[in-house]
């Protein structure tokens, strides 16, 4: 698979606490601004990719039509294992939570601004959907601009036993992978730095946390609270925007 060394993008805390900061921003008791009128962008239109036409449970990546595959990754320029698992995720929360209408160009906006596509620090995505080497984020430490998160998993998942660091090419942070984590290819474990795992659990997480994700709000309620930063929202919502036909 390809692999490519790039400057590191701003590495997400995906366990940030948006409804705290709302909460704080409207202690005026004025009515809240909307996040467009606040500068986040509106919804990337949602691209559902064809399915392969089975609801078993199979792994990821056999849930998505071939031809569609191959034609997404040609004019995408995405490495088709990488959209297989984006397309598979989005396919398969279209089965469980149906109202979340996530589509896997939204996920490929996240996957690009967190580690260009699980390839950023010369890191590789291996065809069975490992990735090495493992993606490991700076510390939370509250510096440069994160926030400050104490260890919660003893280093387990980040080699980190003082701060915890985000994971994988989808940048969960130990404590919310533990709450949230899949085991999308069915090996028996949830793996953040297993591209399959971690693009799944961030489909799941995003419809949890904006319910469906076709109107602005709720789009920009998911996203908010994968990363807060409206930088951050309007970067996914261009390489979305970018990715959908």
């Amino acid at each position: 698979m390809r692999s490519a060394k790039h400057r590191p993008s701003r590495l997400a805390a995906a366990a940030a606490t948006f409804a705290t900061a709302l909460l704080l921003s409207g202690c005026a008791g004025d009515a809240e601004p909307s996040f467009t009128e606040r500068g986040y962008p509106t919804a990337p239109p949602q691209e559902l990719p064809e399915a392969a036409g089975t609801d078993a449970d199979v792994p990821l990546t056999e849930l998505v039509d071939p031809d569609w595959l191959s034609a997404t990754a040609e004019r995408t320029s995405i490495d088709p294992r990488v959209v297989a698992a984006y397309a598979g995720a989005s396919i398969r929360v279209a089965q469980t939570t149906p109202d979340c209408g996530i589509g896997w160009n939204t996920l490929a906006g996240i996957g690009r601004v967190e580690s260009y596509h699980g390839t950023i620090y010369g890191s590789e995505v291996a065809d069975d959907g490992s990735i090495t080497p493992p993606i490991i984020g700076i510390p939370l430490d509250g510096t440069n601009g994160t926030l400050e998160i104490p260890d919660t998993d003893g280093g387990a998942l980040d080699a980190d036993i003082k701060w915890d660091r985000a994971v994988g090419p989808m940048q969960f942070i130990p404590s919310t992978w533990a709450e949230f984590g899949q085991d999308a290819n069915l090996d028996g474990t949830a793996d953040p730095n297993q591209l399959d795992d971690a693009v799944l659990t961030a489909a799941v997480y995003l419809c949890e946390r904006g319910g469906e994700l076709v109107s602005d709000d709720g789009w920009n309620t998911a996203v908010s609270a994968y990363n807060l930063p409206v930088e951050y929202a309007r970067d996914v919502a261009a390489y979305a925007r970018m990715y959908a036909e």
